[in-house]
């Protein structure tokens, strides 16, 4: 099943363009895309493919704290991780 996943991490300082841009790029492979300019938090919406919304979340959360690495970002804990079932258009909450 498919399903998209939020997932933000919060911090301490605002984070600039360039550095979204980088986390864009790092989770475009997902069908992913980035949020977070100017704020005190970075996110991104992902696409991923599990059974339940527990592993979607699990499967989501591995791939942004990866991404998050790769563009350079903060190591900020993660504060919002819901999930979406594209197949049932069910809302599935974790986090």
């Amino acid at each position: 099943m498919r399903w998209s996943v939020v997932v933000e991490a919060e911090g301490d300082r605002p984070l600039t363009r360039e550095e979204v841009v980088e986390l864009a790029d790092a989770v475009a492979p997902s069908s992913g895309i980035a949020s977070g300019i100017g704020t005190t938090r970075y996110g991104a919406q992902l696409v991923v493919h599990a059974d339940t919304d527990v592993e979607a979340v699990e499967l989501a959360v591995a791939e942004f704290t990866a991404a998050a690495a790769k563009a350079g970002l903060p190591p900020w804990p993660v504060s919002r991780a819901e999930a979406l079932a594209e197949d049932l258009g069910e809302d599935w909450s974790e986090g």
